[in-house]
């Protein structure tokens, strides 16, 4: 039986994940061109960079290593800037003046955290092998 904390299950649901991912990332594009949130340079980065890495992942090349090394490339550009974005509400919490947002959907703080998970993650399945148990000759 195929459990979710297994890798091999994302691994073999790759393809479906990377279309989930293309979704949030045109989404929160959508979110932005409609004025639902406000222009945020380090939003547009990690969304992107989502976007991107669901590219890779629904290719049938994904597996190629200029893929994963563009992924690679990519992924820790939008992980460093999710970082720092997160960042900059832990100093916050230091000096006490963090505060959520009034719209919890739209606070800095957690989609920064969320998009961290999402753009490793994304980076992790594409390096990884095609199947995690796989036995080396």
């Amino acid at each position: 039986m195929m459990s979710l904390f297994e890798l091999d299950f994302w691994q073999r649901h790759q393809r479906i994940l990377g279309i989930v991912a293309i979704v949030i990332g045109l989404g929160a594009w959508a979110m932005e061109f409609s004025g639902a949130v406000y222009i945020c340079p380090y939003c547009r980065v990690q969304r992107t960079v989502i976007v991107i890495l669901g590219v890779i992942m629904v290719l049938p090349i994904a597996n190629h290593w200029i893929l994963k090394y563009l992924a690679s490339v990519i992924g820790f550009m939008g992980a460093v800037v999710a970082a720092n974005q997160n960042f900059m509400g832990w100093a916050k919490m230091s000096k006490g003046e963090f505060a959520f947002n009034e719209q919890l959907y739209i606070d800095p703080f957690l989609l920064s955290g969320a998009a961290m998970f999402i753009i490793i993650g994304q980076v992790w399945l594409i390096l990884t092998k095609e199947k995690a148990t796989a036995q080396l000759p």
